[in-house]
């Protein structure tokens, strides 16, 4: 059964195997090396002979039980922490196999003390090592071979807005197969395979790990067979819109069909008990900001009269849509000059003539946004969610982009994806990219999704990453 899955490995994970052999063999030896030195137990001295076949039983134990856990398959997507607990309890069985070995076998001869502390290295050894292949793809390991069918419109997605190496750390795109019914200007610069390939043969011939279906026409023009003898060869097949959302944290929101949003999971909280207490939860965290901030509250106050005047206006009203799309008044320091909007209401946008110098200033550091705890102990906003818009250009962004009224099911945020991935939207092409963000936070919100943003956020405040 081993034996069979050390076949069904490809080559990285081969390569992965055989760095960790050494690994374990180098540990084991260094352990004997350090009780030589330092004397922890009674070790009796080994023969080459005899030290190199303890190596080996030593070294395959360990292997044994990480084959069997599914360490070496490329095509797991644990992240660090998973593979962490994988490895624990890899080596928590490893170790209690050798240790049956010394208590059952008097030719085994080596001290299980030593036999811990030869595990305890190795998996420190492996760690580092599994932590450098995971973010530098070493040996192409967690990088999943990817092949997209299609090469027209949909297909395209990917080589526009995924060109950079950056874009592509996760996976390595092999080509793409155009299909019947695709449509003019698709893919110009990317390799394009033969259309008349083989899926299955192609796939199995070159470790493919993934198939992207991005067909512009998916009717009765799938090639349906042998994409089904790739999945149950444990090929993975994914959507183009999954995929897009897996890869870059967005929804393309152009690409989006009902069915897909239909059956896609995600879009609700299962979260009974967090929904019941939302209120509780964002007012004592609104509480506990306060406390921390007033100082910096008193400071911007003092430094808007400071420019502008002791009868200038330190705060800034302006009605937004918020849940369901009930419209609130939202509070702010005043960023602008108090005469920005006579020409009538306008984008904000990075560099705005219109914003005085304090208000450059508080707006890099997210100062500008303190007010609205107000907002957020009335139970207006949330701390984490979709920035509200004004009903002013709502109306015309749900016009002319699909889908965009769905961000109002949620509670809007002081902060959230879409502003920590996107700038200051100035048009209604900025509106869709943001729009992006704002569906996957939707589709994917949970504690820990907003725990991530705040953390970032609190990055962009002390270090002034602000957009």
């Amino acid at each position: 059964m081993q034996e069979k899955k050390f076949k069904d490995l490809s080559t990285a994970s081969r390569s992965l195997l055989l760095v960790e052999f050494f690994i374990l063999i180098g540990a084991l030896a260094l352990a004997l090396f350090l009780n030589d030195q330092f004397n922890f137990v009674d070790q009796k001295q080994l023969l080459l002979s005899q030290l190199f076949v303890h190596a080996l039983i030593f070294g395959f134990c360990h292997l044994l039980t990480a084959l069997s856990l599914g360490l070496y398959n490329s095509k797991i997507r644990d992240n660090f922490v998973r593979l962490v607990q994988r490895e624990v309890i890899s080596f928590a069985i490893g170790f209690s196999i050798l240790f049956s070995f010394a208590l059952l076998f008097s030719w085994y001869q080596i001290a299980i003390e030593l036999i811990a502390l030869a595990s305890f290295l190795a998996f420190l050894g492996i760690l580092v090592l599994r932590y450098i292949a995971q973010k530098t793809a070493l040996f192409g390991f967690q990088k999943r071979r990817v092949v997209v069918l299609g090469a027209g419109e949909r297909a395209s997605i990917i080589e526009k807005r995924m060109r950079r190496k950056v874009d592509r750390q996760g996976f390595s795109l092999l080509g793409f197969v155009p299909m019947e019914g695709d449509m003019d200007g698709g893919i110009v610069n990317e390799h394009k395979l033969s259309s008349d390939l083989s899926i299955v043969h192609y796939a199995l011939e070159n470790e493919i790990n993934e198939i992207v279906i991005a067909s512009d026409e998916r009717r009765n023009n799938l090639p349906i067979e042998e994409l089904f003898a790739c999945k149950v060869r444990g090929i993975e097949i994914t959507d183009i819109l999954d995929f897009i959302e897996r890869e870059t944290g967005q929804i393309a929101v152009n690409l989006i069909y009902p069915s897909w949003v239909i059956y896609s999971s995600g879009f609700a909280s299962p979260n009974y008990l967090r929904n019941a207490l939302d209120w509780v939860f964002n007012a004592s965290m609104a509480f506990v900001l306060l406390l921390f901030t007033w100082p910096f509250m008193l400071l911007t106050v003092l430094a808007i009269k400071l420019e502008e005047g002791p009868s200038a206006s330190v705060f800034y009203h302006q009605v937004r849509v918020g849940l369901n799309g009930k419209l609130f008044k939202i509070v702010k320091f005043r960023s602008m000059r108090e005469d920005a909007e006579k020409d009538g209401v306008k984008w904000a946008k990075t560099d705005d003539d219109r914003t005085t110098k304090v208000g450059a200033f508080i707006r890099k550091y997210r100062v500008d946004e303190l007010p609205q705890i107000y907002n957020v102990m009335r139970g207006d906003m949330g701390f984490v969610g979709p920035r509200p818009e004004r009903p002013e250009f709502v109306e015309t962004l749900v016009d002319e982009i699909p889908y965009y009224n769905e961000r109002h099911n949620v509670k809007p945020g002081l902060t959230g994806w879409a502003q920590l991935k996107y700038p200051y939207g100035a048009t209604t092409e900025d509106a869709m990219e943001k729009l992006k963000f704002d569906l996957y936070y939707i589709k994917h919100r949970s504690f820990t999704l907003d725990l991530l943003i705040l953390i970032r956020t609190a990055e962009v405040v002390v270090f002034g990453k602000g957009r």
